[in-house]
């Protein structure tokens, strides 16, 4: 029988693209997918993750029932209540016991804009707890702290993916779109098509880069010295726009001085990209008179990661590309709602409305609508690897939403180590992730189908995911999860479980901050295809629909967000990375994506059809390195960091450096790369450096091979 159900219109659960769809109901409790041409992030367009993303919808795929620890140490099928009750009894415990920093939170970049409103607001109002953070600590914070720094403001991308095509040159540093967001590799084909060129930096030969008109592939952990050594560049050859400098920002000559300590044959033997490859770079780059630099996870995951991405930044102000029609520097999101996440409160000194938790007119505000004395809000607490490395010592009791950091996480042993240290830990989540798997209570709770709710992507659009289908018996939203723990902690009204209750405070809580989204409501959502921030609201309500506020999709275009309208260069120089190779550790791991997974892999490990593509780990070496080892293509390897161990399969191919191997993080096991990853953390944005570590590559014998499978 013919479905004639209306589809719902709707947005994907996993990338910052957030693409649209349309979703039809279908027997078994599921949906099924259909394009939605009208959205113009991807027209029409899904990749595998999107297209297959209903069967984690399926009852045998996703938790139906809270589950709560056993006397014999099992997690067991329970009530609501008696799971509510257990987490709610044992985090009152804690703080009577230990203190209210006993008490930890950790969120998720994956979360709607409600749910990090609301979690933010749980931990400091309800739990009284300076420490909570999340996993999108892991993946744009070095971005947004130069982007800070730079133009007094961070939105990952501050013009609309539409510019792109439209530019002359993008310069595409750590970024692999053709595999972590499929959909948007289509501005960049369209923009070579329409005679610009593309710029790619990554150190391994990946689809993208093959699509390049120039890729450079630096040594990992020297995108730093790159710019530097492309600024001296554009310097010596008199390619900086000094009236435009002179004009909008500030800070030039201290930058201009330590861009000149970095020559190109200097750079050369530090990066390994050779001085007539920095000069063609150059050249493309300032040939036209718009061009971009866009940034992804390779220079910002980086324990100078904030260094660097300001150093992209440099390159862009000393040659006029900020601030202006179809030119700047933007970000490239990964987490679904990773812009969202980190504007409204699960960051450890972020307020609602991309507030600072320091800054005390910001605290009236925010208290004033939460009806709370300013006063009580706790102060900034633990960045998110710093919150999981006192997991079992200072904090005692963990809530965890919508996270595995068991698999995410760098040094990831250690952190499971941790977790297991615990007094308590709850975990609410679609499925039974590794770290679900080590709670004492695990919640079961709506996924993106079966909820209404806001994200914003990585354009900055603040987009409506509708609800397309009932929930099953036994799932509860996030908002009820923390509505029901209030309540049973002592505050009985405050949290609302309806989104859209949920995000007219949440407008209210943003009303004159950073990320302001006190003129966006659901209506223009579903009316307009989202809102881009920041959209005040209009002052005079009783003209408000003549004087709403259009969005913002282009900042800076006037002026920059700082107090005197001017951009910032920082000056920045070159160092090492915090673990150079040496003779017991000689080759270089980086770590990232591939196109069939996302992030940890919790939802996308249980779709066959994406396993089928991409079933485990593998460890991609050079040639040479295979020949070095005696290994041949599929001949498991291992990878060894002062950290760990990890075993997978060889990939074998002359498109990586020589001196680097790379491993993707989306397993648990024996592949988990994250196991090697080093936990030393940028000073400004407190990212761990995921991307770079000394490693030895080992054979493995046979009977380990075996014990491996």
């Amino acid at each position: 029988m013919q479905n004639t159900a209306a589809p719902t219109p709707t947005h994907c659960p996993y990338c910052a693209l957030q693409c649209g769809m349309n979703l039809t109901p279908v027997e078994g409790g599921t949906v099924e997918v259909s394009e939605r041409v009208d959205f113009p992030v991807n027209r029409g367009a899904l990749c595998g993750k999107g297209r297959t993303a209903p069967a984690v919808l399926a009852p045998g795929a996703r938790l139906t029932s809270p589950l709560v620890r056993s006397e014999e140490g099992v997690l067991v099928p329970a009530g609501w209540d008696e799971a509510l009750d257990r987490i709610a009894g044992n985090l009152a415990r804690t703080r009577a016991r230990s203190g209210a920093d006993a008490l930890g939170v950790f969120g998720g970049g994956g979360l709607t804009n409600e749910k990090a409103y609301a979690l933010g607001k749980f931990a400091r109002v309800v739990l009284g707890t300076s420490q909570i953070d999340y996993n999108g600590r892991f993946c744009m914070s070095s971005a947004a702290a130069a982007g800070t720094k730079a133009f007094g403001l961070d939105r990952g991308l501050p013009f609309p993916l539409e510019d792109i095509p439209r530019t002359g040159c993008v310069i595409l540093v750590g970024s692999n779109p053709a595999e972590t967001m499929p959909p948007s590799l289509r501005y960049f084909t369209e923009l070579r098509e329409n005679g610009g060129t593309l710029i790619v930096v990554d150190p391994r030969r990946t689809r993208t880069a093959e699509q390049a008109d120039l890729h450079l592939a630096p040594r990992p952990g020297t995108d730093l010295a790159l710019a530097l050594g492309m600024l001296h560049l554009i310097v010596a050859e008199g390619r900086v726009d000094e009236e435009y400098v002179e004009e909008r920002t500030s800070g030039w000559e201290d930058a201009r001085a330590a861009a000149m300590a970095h020559w190109p044959e200097y750079v050369e033997r530090i990066t390994g990209v050779s001085v007539p490859e920095l000069r063609e770079a150059v050249r493309l780059f300032c040939a036209p008179r718009a061009a971009m630099v866009l940034t992804a996870r390779g220079p910002e995951q980086q324990a100078k990661g904030t260094d660097t991405v300001g150093a992209w930044i440099n390159l862009c102000l000393a040659t006029g590309r900020a601030g202006r029609p179809l030119s700047g520097y933007g970000c490239l999101t990964g987490q679904g709602n990773g812009q969202g996440g980190r504007e409204h409160g699960q960051k450890a000194d972020q307020l609602p409305g991309y507030r600072k938790l320091t800054d005390p007119a910001a605290r009236r505000h925010v208290a004033g609508v939460w009806g709370v004395d300013p006063d009580s809000l706790p102060g900034p607490g633990r960045s998110a690897y710093e919150l999981l490395d006192a997991l079992g010592t200072d904090i005692r009791s963990l809530l965890v939403m919508g996270s595995n950091p068991v698999v995410s996480a760098p040094r990831a042993a250690h952190v499971e180590e941790r977790l297991r240290s615990l007094d308590f830990l709850a975990v609410c989540d679609v499925v039974l992730s590794e770290t679900a798997a080590l709670a004492d209570v695990v919640l079961p709770v709506t996924q993106w189908a079966e909820e209404t709710g806001t994200t914003t992507n990585l354009e900055g659009r603040v987009l409506l995911r509708r609800r397309a289908i009932t929930p099953p018996e036994g799932v509860r939203s996030d908002l009820e999860v923390l509505h029901e723990l209030a309540g049973r902690l002592g505050v009985e009204k405050g949290f609302p479980t309806r989104p859209e209750e949920v995000f007219d405070e949440l407008r209210r809580a943003s009303a004159g901050g950073p990320a302001d989204y006190s003129g966006i409501d659901y209506r223009r959502l579903a009316e307009e295809n989202g809102v881009f921030w920041p959209c005040p609201a209009p002052t005079d309500e009783a003209t408000e629909a003549a004087n709403r506020h259009p969005g913002t999709p282009r900042l800076f275009l006037d002026r920059f967000a700082t107090d005197d309208g001017r951009a910032r260069f920082v000056p920045v120089t070159h160092r090492p990375s915090a673990e150079e190779p040496d003779d017991e550790y000689p080759v270089l791991l980086t770590t990232g994506r591939v196109v069939a997974q996302y992030q940890s892999g919790a939802q996308t490990r249980r779709v066959d059809e994406l396993n089928a593509a991409a079933p485990g780990p593998f460890v991609e070496l050079h040639p040479r390195l295979a020949a070095r080892l005696g290994a041949a293509e599929g001949d498991p390897v291992a990878v060894v960091s002062r950290r760990g161990r990890a075993v997978a399969p060889a990939r074998i191919t002359p498109g990586i450096r020589p001196d680097t191997v790379f491993m993707p993080f989306h397993w648990p096991g024996e592949g988990r790369a994250n196991t090697l990853t080093n936990p030393a953390l940028d000073p400004t944005s407190r990212m761990p450096e995921f991307k770079v570590c000394a490693v030895r590559v080992e054979a493995v014998d046979a009977v380990e091979a075996v014990e491996a499978r």
